[in-house]
């Protein structure tokens, strides 16, 4: 399914490929916002926020991943470009199994979450539900 940023990106030259299906950009998401943690439960998390985000706004998982401004990790645009590095990641395939696997609930229905080092303006109106890793969850 096509969205305003992938279209957006398209226009610009910065990404080539419209096939590219959900589970690798939502696994690329994983392995670019968590890949680096070994917590338990570090991308299951994210891989929950993503799920939990499609469902109360009602879009797909590809396109909550690359609205505009949602994860950090898309804000160049350059989609081919941070696909193809998450792909060369050791963990993708974990990444990859999380996302086509069972949901899981590690965040208790989180749809919001940041890293510990910054304090977004956003979190003051948000429950937190728990930190996992280097990340702190909200609903």
């Amino acid at each position: 399914m096509k969205t305003k940023q992938l279209l957006l990106a398209l226009a610009l030259g910065l990404v080539s490929n419209l096939s590219v299906n959900a589970s690798e950009i939502v696994a690329a998401t994983l392995i670019l916002e968590a890949g680096g943690e070994y917590s338990t439960g570090s991308m299951e998390a994210v891989n929950e926020v993503i799920r939990n985000r499609a469902a109360k706004r009602k879009l797909t998982t590809r396109q909550v991943c690359l609205q505009r401004k949602q994860f950090s990790c898309w804000n160049s645009g350059r989609i081919d470009q941070l696909l193809a590095k998450a792909k060369r990641h050791p963990r993708f395939n974990e990444a990859l199994a999380i996302v086509n696997g069972a949901s899981t609930n590690y965040t208790g229905g989180a749809d919001h979450y940041h890293p510990d080092y910054c304090s977004p303006y956003w979190a003051s109106s948000f429950k937190k539900t728990c930190k996992i890793g280097l990340h702190i969850f909200y609903k």
